[in-house]
């Protein structure tokens, strides 16, 4: 972590902006660089959540529907 700091800061330096507008600018160039992996991650976990609230134990869990049943359920959401 240290050297990872001091590689930024001699970039930041080097470029003249801040480590804070450096780190931001490579963050963002990162995540549009993975952008379909992303979006791929979000339709799968998408797919997972039909609204109930068994599946939305089951994404947090990572249980199946049918193994929640088994251990009690988790009943439904209340109006």
């Amino acid at each position: 972590m240290a050297a990872t700091d001091e590689l930024i800061s001699q970039a930041a330096q080097f470029l003249g902006m801040t480590k804070k507008d450096l780190v931001s600018e490579a963050v963002r160039g990162y995540l549009e660089q993975r952008r379909k992996e992303i979006r791929k991650g979000m339709i799968e976990s998408m797919k997972v959540l039909d609204g109930s609230l068994s599946s939305s134990a089951g994404a947090l869990t990572g249980l199946s529907r049918e193994k929640i049943d088994q251990l009690g359920g988790v009943g439904e959401w209340e109006d």
